[in-house]
This record gives structure tokens, sequence and C-alpha cells, in this order.
């Protein structure tokens, strides 16, 4: 019986730490800067935007200044060191013959990490 009562209390305290997983999704927009060899890299969290709001969603490195990538794969590894997992990707050509390419990532949070159902604090 005592052994009963100890794996109950175990299972138990162990279901108390153990934690729902969510899965998140991002977007991840390289556009080629003109008359360079670089690209803008945007991210998209899927946050709400204001119809007049012109957020600035480039990724912004320690000191708040917008991050210069050398190429596509420079960003791509740089996601994947924060610990996204690249899903899927499409090119796109706009108006003016400029291609832009959409990447699409997941990672998983614990719950209590997210605030709001956003992944976006662990992609600073």
């Amino acid at each position: 019986m005592k052994k009963i009562i100890f794996f109950s209390l175990l299972l138990l305290s162990a279901s108390t730490y153990a934690q729902e997983k969510v899965e998140k999704y991002c977007e991840l927009i390289a556009t080629a800067k003109m008359f360079s060899t670089k690209v803008t890299i945007e991210i998209d969290f899927g946050q709400e935007k204001k119809f007049f709001e012109f957020k600035d969603a480039r990724i912004k490195d320690d000191l708040g200044k917008a991050k210069n990538f050398n190429s596509v794969v420079d960003a791509l590894n740089y996601m994947g060191s924060l610990g996204w997992k690249f899903v899927d990707a499409y090119p796109l050509t706009e108006g003016g013959g400029s291609k832009v390419l959409h990447f699409f990532f997941k990672k998983e949070f614990l719950k209590s990490e997210l605030t709001e159902g956003t992944a976006k604090a662990d992609a600073k």
C-alpha cells in the first residue's frame, strides 16, 4: 500500500512539472537590397497590425539597429541559431521585377513562456 501511495504522489508531482507545449510559426521575408549583394530581412510573427501603423519589422541587433545579413543563407542560419525550424518557402516576383523570398519557420514554446500568444520574445 505504501508503494501505491508513493508512486501516486510521484506521478502527481511529475504532472505539475509537465507543461503544455505550443507550436508557433513565423514568416521570414527576404528582399534584395538595391545596388547591393545584401538582403533586407523582415519577420512576421502574426502580430496585429494597425492600418496607419508603419512598424519596422526588420530584425534588430542588441543596439536596436536593423541587422544586416550578407545573404539569405545568413538569415536562415540566424533563425536556426534561435531554435526555429524551417517548414516551407516560396518566391514571389513583384511588379518591378524584384524577387521576394518567403520562408516559414516553426518553434515549440512552453505555454508559460508566451505572453498574449506571441513568440516574439524569444526571437530577439
